[in-house]
């Protein structure tokens, strides 16, 4: 398996509830990574609006144009894009994870676990399935933000598949231990590369740390974020996946039969 990919996370203050604005740092930021190589980006949840509550469904009624501004430029630049956006579902407003691979609308997937603390399950209705999304850049396991802490989804994504989890995020402070180690016990515990791609800045009552991260499947940090716009770049070389899965047998080695099957 002789395959290298430059993988991004990108990492910016959304502006909550102005779409244009946040486009316009979005697509300046892929032009940037692609610029450094990169194949795949991961943007933050809710990237194009935030959790502007009062405003959702006019928000995520825009977000077909969003989808089409990406498209364009994925293709332009041949990038697979990962990121999630509010959508409109049977009347309903979803927190939904786009993937585009250059230029095509290749899946996407619906926030299964609603962070209830920041009230998001009275505003957004939950997703019923995982997804592992094939695209150029590889097999793409996807999550979003609060999912990061429910193990059992990542292993279910890692058993259908998936080389490389793709997390957007809009995780605050004070929980930076929190979500440094879960996203590495992630990686490690499913042999998969990780993108996570947190937003920063302060919204309302809100602080966002950003720390976003590119991990490597046995744990090693690739690149990683402090609190101010940025963007990441890293390589993913999938020969030392591919050593890593053969070396320690997981997924062979599990006991099924004693903990019961992933359903």
């Amino acid at each position: 398996m002789d395959r290298k990919l430059g993988a991004a996370a990108i990492q910016f203050n959304i502006t909550l509830g102005e779409i244009d604005r946040n486009l316009a740092k979005a697509e300046a930021a892929l032009r940037r990574v692609a610029a450094q190589g990169a194949q795949l980006a991961v943007l933050p949840e809710m990237w194009s609006a935030g959790f502007a509550y009062k405003k959702l469904p006019e928000l995520a009624a825009q977000t077909p144009r969003v989808l089409a501004a990406v498209a364009k430029l994925s293709a332009e630049l041949g990038l697979t894009v990962v990121g999630s956006l509010p959508e409109l579902v049977d009347g309903k407003v979803c927190n939904t994870s786009f993937v585009t691979d250059r230029g095509r609308q290749a899946g996407s997937y619906r926030k299964l676990h609603l962070f209830s603390l920041m009230n998001e399950h009275e505003n957004i209705a939950a997703g019923e399935r995982s997804a592992v999304v094939e695209t150029s850049a590889g097999k793409l396991g996807l999550a979003v933000c609060y999912d990061l802490r429910f193990p059992e989804l990542f292993r279910k994504l890692a058993l259908d598949g998936a080389e490389i989890i793709c997390l957007p995020g809009e995780w605050p402070a004070p929980r930076q231990l929190h979500w440094r180690t879960l996203l590495r016990a992630r990686a490690i515990e499913n042999q998969c590369f990780v993108v996570a791609a947190n937003c920063c800045g302060r919204q309302g009552k809100l602080d966002f740390f950003g720390m976003s991260l590119l991990i490597a499947p046995r744990g090693e940090l690739l690149a990683e974020a402090d609190d101010f716009a940025t963007e990441l770049v890293a390589t993913f070389d999938f020969k030392e996946l591919a050593d890593y899965r053969a070396q320690i047998t997981c997924f062979a080695d599990r006991r099924p039969d004693v903990y019961g099957t992933l359903p």
